[in-house]
């Protein structure tokens, strides 16, 4: 992974675990300036977790950086990979709710919010639930979870583009079910079995880790298809699927009024298959407020050289 573009290694100086309710402990971690302008990091998936390359998209000297994995995944426990796994207390109510508990916890006023991919409709659903806690908005990778963003990556569509990778992704469903792949997935992915939903979840980590590059990256998709990654990741995700997100279709980009006054950058990737420009294009559309950057020579994912600029750009600008 090539992160030239963004600033030097750190770690952080404050960490826990938060007890959120519902059996649920998030981990958390601080780093930068303790004095520094507050920011909140909001993973994609759901079920992605936190990364220590993650903290380098703000100025150490300017920024307090706060990092944490989402329930289910990451550090925080329990996680969706164990044999007993719940998610009924896993919604997008939860995690917002989770936010602002977070946010209060650690004496924070105001914070910036930043995301990408799932991250970016969770920082779209908090700030619109909670508009006076946050101070700029910055948005990659746009995705909303409506049905035609998840019917083009899990349905079928990006199979025009991907039809050797797309050929793996369906081996794993009987043929007779690949008309509905996000539900036959679900009944694969949450069979107590561990020869069913292992495999089922490698696949479905592997389909996401091989498209979400301009370029393929073997080290993501290698990373993302660990047993446990891979188990927690696929199985968070389809169930945020399943459910649409718990939003009315639309919800997140017609909710704009909220938010409209809170400065914000939107980046996205011109090539990117996994959350295509389409979503972004619409939000960009419905909230001329806010910056809009398209990247001409990039995909989906963060780790692409020209997203790293413009969201080191975006933040080197609210830094204040």
């Amino acid at each position: 992974m090539n992160t030239d573009a963004l600033y030097p290694p750190i770690e952080p100086y404050d960490s826990g675990m938060l007890i959120v309710g519902d059996g649920q402990r998030i981990a958390w971690e601080v780093s930068g300036n303790p004095d520094g302008k507050p920011v909140v990091f909001l993973h994609g998936g759901p079920g992605g977790g936190t990364a220590p390359w993650h903290r380098r998209f703000f100025d150490p000297e300017r920024y307090r950086i706060v990092l944490f994995d989402q329930r289910g995944c990451g550090r925080s426990v329990p996680h969706a990979s164990s044999p007993d796994a719940d998610l009924r207390f896993n919604t997008t109510a939860h995690l917002i709710a989770d936010i602002e508990l977070l946010r209060k916890n650690l004496g924070i006023a105001q914070w910036q919010v930043f995301g990408g991919s799932w991250g970016s409709a969770l920082a779209l659903a908090y700030a619109q639930a909670h508009p006076d806690s946050v101070s700029e908005l910055v948005l990659r990778g746009i995705f909303t979870l409506r049905r035609e963003e998840l019917e083009w990556f899990y349905e079928g569509g990006a199979a025009a583009l991907f039809p050797d990778l797309w050929e793996d992704f369906v081996a794993q469903i009987p043929i007779l079910e690949r008309n509905r792949m996000i539900e036959a997935y679900h009944r694969r992915l949450f069979d107590s079995d561990p020869a069913v939903h292992v495999p089922a979840a490698r696949a479905w980590s592997k389909w996401e880790g091989s498209t979400v590059t301009l370029r393929p990256d073997e080290e993501t998709v290698q990373r993302m298809t660990e047993d446990a990654t891979a188990v927690a990741f696929a199985r968070i995700e389809n169930h945020y699927f399943v459910n649409n997100g718990w939003w009315t279709q639309g919800q997140l980009i017609a909710g704009v009024d909220a938010i409209r006054h809170i400065p914000a950058v939107i980046v996205q990737g011109r090539y990117d298959v996994c959350t295509p420009m389409m979503t972004a294009w619409d939000l960009h559309r419905a909230w001329p407020q806010a910056e809009f950057v398209v990247v001409d020579d990039a995909g989906h994912s963060a780790s692409e050289p020209g997203i790293q600029q413009a969201l080191r750009r975006a933040t080197d600008a609210f830094a204040g």
